[in-house]
């Protein structure tokens, strides 16, 4: 109960604020909704977010930053192609994408990187 009334929100790493804002505009077709001191926020459907912030250890994870869920994943990794997405394949145990998806069970993901270098990724939504 501690956390569970609190909305979440992910915050990623920029070692150039003004080139992510640009990939996050060009690419996602995102505005931002504040730019304050700390970094530049975002604000999504049902209340979610992000925040890029400052700092020059951005891109240095190997692991998903963040995820969009979709309800056609396919269509939106078509239109985000156009925009000059490059999705990431992997071969892993248990996760090998072909042509950048994963299929897992009834679930489907993508994985692609921003500007900055960070993994971002696209699936449908656990339910």
């Amino acid at each position: 109960m501690l956390l569970s009334d609190h909305r979440a929100y992910a915050t990623i790493p920029a070692s150039n604020l003004a080139r992510a804002k640009a990939w996050y505009r060009d690419k996602l077709g995102l505005e931002p909704a504040e730019e304050l001191p700390i970094g530049i926020v975002y604000r999504l459907a049902g209340g979610s977010g992000f925040q890029l912030y400052e700092t020059q250890f951005a891109g240095t994870a190997q692991n998903t930053a963040m995820a969009f869920s979709s309800s056609d994943v396919a269509a939106d990794m078509q239109m985000l192609r156009e925009r000059g997405v490059k999705f990431e394949d992997y071969d892993f145990p248990g996760l090998k994408t072909e042509n950048g998806m994963a299929k897992m069970g009834p679930y489907h993901g993508a994985w692609f990187k921003d500007s900055e270098g960070n993994i971002l990724a696209i699936g449908d939504e656990p339910s």
